[in-house]
C-alpha cells in the first residue's frame, strides 16, 4: 500500500554503530488517528527507529516517511509537525513549568500571544496549574513526564512519538498517562509509542509491531500476539487424593493443547480459548467426576511470555554481545543526541 496512506511509513531502515547493527530492515506504519505500539526489550532498537522517525538520526538505509515528507528529503517539514516525548523529560529544571512551555512555543515560532495561551491551556489539561510557576526541579517523576508530554503537544503536531512514556512511573503516574494518550487519539493525533509493557501496548495500540535484534518478528493486535503463546491458560489445583489421570483427561477433552500435570499430582494447567462461564463449568462437571478442587484461575499470557516464545529471551533481558546486533539502552540514548 502506499505510503501516502499512512502518518508514519518506514520500510527497510537500517543503522548501524561500527559493526553493532541497531536496525536490521524494519517496516513501520501508522494510520492516522491511530497509536501503534512498538514493543521489544532493551536494546532492540526501538529508540533508534524512533530517532531516525523524528530526523534525530540519519538512516544508513531504508525509506521513511512522516505527515507525508520524506524524513531524510525534507527534515524541517517533518520537525514542524511532530512532537517527541523521550525515556527523560527534556526540561529545563532552572525554568518553570509554564517558562518551559513558552520556550518550546519561541522555538516553534508561534506568536507570543498564542504560545501563552496554549501554554495556560496544557498545565490545565496536563493538571499542573498549581506546579506552574514553580521550577521543574521541584517536580515528581510523574509530573515531569506530564509536562514533557505537553511540550511535546504545544506546536498541536498531527502526529506524535512517545519513547517509553511510562517507564519508571508508579502504578497512579502510569494509568494517568494512559488517559491523556487516549484524550490524544480521541483527538484525532496519531501516536507512535514504543514500551516494554505489553499492559501499555494492550490497552492503547491499535496494532502492535514487537521488534527483537533490529527486526521486526511479530506484528498485530494486543490478542493476536497473545494467541501466538498459547493464548489463556487454565490452572487447577486439585485436593488431595483427587485422580490426576481422571481429571487431565477432561482437561484434555475442554482445552486447547497438551494438559500439563505437576510432580505433586495436584497442579494441573492447560491452554484454553475464554468464554464465559468456563470456571463453574470446570469445576461443575469435575464434581461430576467426584473430583474436588482447592483452587482454579485462568491466565494470560505475560509479557516475558510473549517475549520468550517470539526471541526466546525474557523482557528485560539487554544483550552485551555487540555482535549479535543488539545495543544497550545507554548507546540508544545517546547516538545523535548532538
Amino acid at each position: 500500500m502506499a505510503s501516502s496512506n499512512y502518518a508514519v511509513f518506514a520500510e527497510g531502515l537500517q543503522k548501524h554503530f561500527g559493526e553493532t547493527h541497531a536496525l536490521r530492515g524494519i517496516d513501520l506504519r501508522v494510520e492516522e488517528g491511530s497509536i501503534l505500539g512498538v514493543l521489544g526489550p532493551n536494546g532492540a532498537g526501538k529508540t533508534t527507529a524512533v530517532r531516525i522517525l523524528t530526523t534525530l538520526l540519519k538512516a544508513d538505509g531504508g525509506h521513511a516517511e512522516v505527515a507525508g515528507f520524506d524524513v531524510a528529503r525534507h527534515p524541517d517539514e517533518v520537525r514542524r509537525r511532530i512532537g517527541l516525548s523521550g525515556q527523560y523529560a527534556a526540561l529545563d529544571e532552572m525554568l518553570t513549568g509554564k517558562e518551559n512551555l513558552e520556550m518550546i512555543g519561541r522555538l516553534y515560532h508561534l506568536p507570543y500571544k498564542v504560545t501563552r495561551q496554549r501554554a495556560a491551556m496544557l498545565l490545565e489539561r496536563f493538571n499542573l496549574i498549581d506546579a506552574g510557576n514553580r521550577t521543574v526541579s521541584t517536580y515528581s517523576g510523574g509530573m515531569r513526564r506530564r509536562l514533557d508530554l505537553a511540550a511535546s503537544l504545544v506546536a498541536e503536531p498531527p502526529v506524535i512519538f512517545l519513547d517509553e512514556p511510562t517507564t519508571g512511573l508508579d502504578p497512579r503516574s502510569r494509568l494517568g498517562m494512559w488517559d491523556l494518550i487516549e484524550e490524544l487519539v480521541a483527538a484525532g493525533t496519531t501516536l507512535l509509542l514504543t514500551t516494554q509493557y505489553l499492559d501499555e501496548a494492550d490497552r492503547l495500540a491499535k496494532q502492535i509491531a514487537v521488534i527483537d535484534e533490529g527486526r521486526v518478528i511479530a506484528g498485530g493486535t494486543a490478542e493476536q500476539l497473545k494467541q501466538q503463546v498459547g493464548g489463556s491458560r487454565l490452572n487447577v489445583v486439585l485436593t488431595p487424593g483427587s485422580d490426576a489421570g481422571i481429571a487431565a483427561g477432561f482437561l484434555e477433552r475442554l482445552g486447547n493443547g497438551e494438559v500439563r500435570i505437576a510432580n505433586d499430582r495436584r497442579h494441573l494447567s492447560v491452554p484454553v480459548i475464554e468464554r464465559a462461564g468456563l470456571l463453574s463449568q470446570v469445576i461443575r462437571e469435575l464434581d461430576n467426576f467426584g473430583i474436588t478442587v482447592d483452587d482454579i484461575s485462568l491466565a494470560r499470557p505475560t509479557l516475558d511470555d510473549v517475549f520468550l516464545t517470539l526471541t526466546g529471551h525474557t523482557a528485560d533481558a539487554v544483550a552485551e554481545n555487540p555482535r549479535n546486533g543488539k545495543v544497550s539502552s545507554e548507546e540508544e540514548i545517546g547516538v545523535g543526541a548532538a
